[in-house]
């Protein structure tokens, strides 16, 4: 469920009745985050844990603070020069609902959508049925970068990933051929 929050307006990023998100940060223009110049949100809150990651402060699902997701989405709007969406973590998956909405207002104007998660792509598809959350994520973003990072598999060389076990999928083809259909950048 998408979390209202119903206080005064805070360092004016939120008023009453605004959609909330919790996040870790945000890069407002990056370009080793996908390709193009991107915004990346950073979601607060990993149940993976992986060892040495490189985001250990994005664990905590208490840390980070609450944004309003309509203030966020409407200064993407103001940046002409962002032609795509990244999210991070943590984990996307632990907010699905959040981003998933946000998801769908960015791919209205027309912006790419990649996600990281620890998850992998199956795991994700057979969990559908317990976490529809996830669908209308899944169902909303064009590339999913899965996996968790594995410390013994990290190899600086790769683009836009950490570790070689980690995949860059095409999300809609995927959906489409009921398979994993990966990318090579």
């Amino acid at each position: 469920m998408v979390k209202y929050k119903y206080t005064i307006r805070e360092k004016g990023d939120y008023m009453n009745n605004d959609k909330l998100i919790r996040l870790s940060g945000i890069l407002h223009e990056s370009l080793v985050n996908g390709p193009g110049i991107r915004r990346v949100f950073f979601s607060q809150g990993c149940k993976h844990n992986c060892p040495q990651c490189f985001n250990p402060e994005t664990h905590s699902f208490e840390g980070g603070e609450l944004r309003s997701m309509d203030v966020l989405i409407e200064d993407v709007k103001k940046n002409s020069m962002i032609s795509g969406i990244t999210f991070s973590g943590g984990d996307p998956l632990e907010q699905a609902e959040e981003f998933a909405y946000m998801a769908k207002k960015f791919k209205d104007i027309g912006l790419n959508i990649w996600c990281y998660t620890g998850y992998t792509f199956e795991y994700i598809i057979n969990h559908l049925n317990e976490k529809r959350e996830w669908k209308n994520l899944i169902e909303n973003i064009d590339i999913l970068v899965d996996g968790r990072f594995e410390m013994d598999k990290k190899d600086e060389t790769l683009k836009f990933r950490g570790s070689s076990n980690q995949r860059i999928i095409d999300v809609k083809k995927s959906l489409e051929v009921g398979k994993v259909v990966t990318l090579s950048y």
